[in-house]
């Protein structure tokens, strides 16, 4: 256990943002299975922008990797486009 007021602080602060960060990219991952599943073409194309807005932030923040990010994008851009 941490001796330091500060360690203490840190490990209550980590936690805080672990959570956050586990929600924040359980929603992205639930949000691209759901474009994925999507068949009809118009419905894909106004969800992209925000799934792609989603996948920016977890980047931009370091939850995901940046070329993971870019991958993700990619392949989702291909799947609408072929739609």
């Amino acid at each position: 256990m941490a001796n330091h007021k500060s360690a203490l602080k840190r490990i209550r602060s980590n936690e805080a943002k672990r959570l956050v960060n586990k929600y924040q990219h359980k929603t992205t991952r639930n949000a691209i299975k759901k474009l994925r599943e999507l068949t009809d073409k118009k419905e894909a194309e106004a969800l992209f922008p925000s799934v792609v807005s989603m996948l920016d932030k977890l980047a931009k923040k370091n939850i995901i990797h940046a070329n993971k990010a870019a991958n993700l994008k990619s392949g989702l851009a291909k799947h609408v486009a072929a739609l």
